[in-house]
């Protein structure tokens, strides 16, 4: 399983451990991936995701997952967040 949010596309950044003598190692920092099941209100359904907590605070500030899907980019979407956003777009036409 991978570590990068579903919804945002944020993944591992990497950068250095910096000693007190100047010396430089290569470190790893991953994000913090919560599984979180969000609501639709559309379905009325639950979906789960694994989404970092800076995206959990974004969809929140949207207004929602309905919200967030539907304003974000296709290339920053999981293949899971994709095919809720296409069930999103088929409620809203049928709708």
């Amino acid at each position: 399983m991978s570590r990068i949010c579903e919804l945002t596309g944020k993944g591992r950044q990497v950068g250095n451990n910096v000693s007190h003598a100047n010396n430089k190692t290569k470190r790893v920092f991953l994000p913090n991936l919560q599984n979180v099941t969000l609501l639709s209100e559309s379905l009325d359904r639950g979906f789960k995701f694994r989404v970092s907590t800076h995206g959990l605070r974004s969809v929140e500030h949207v207004g929602g997952l309905d919200n967030w899907l539907l304003k974000t980019a296709d290339t920053k979407l999981s293949p899971r967040a994709l095919k809720v956003k296409r069930e999103l777009a088929k409620a809203q036409k049928a709708a």
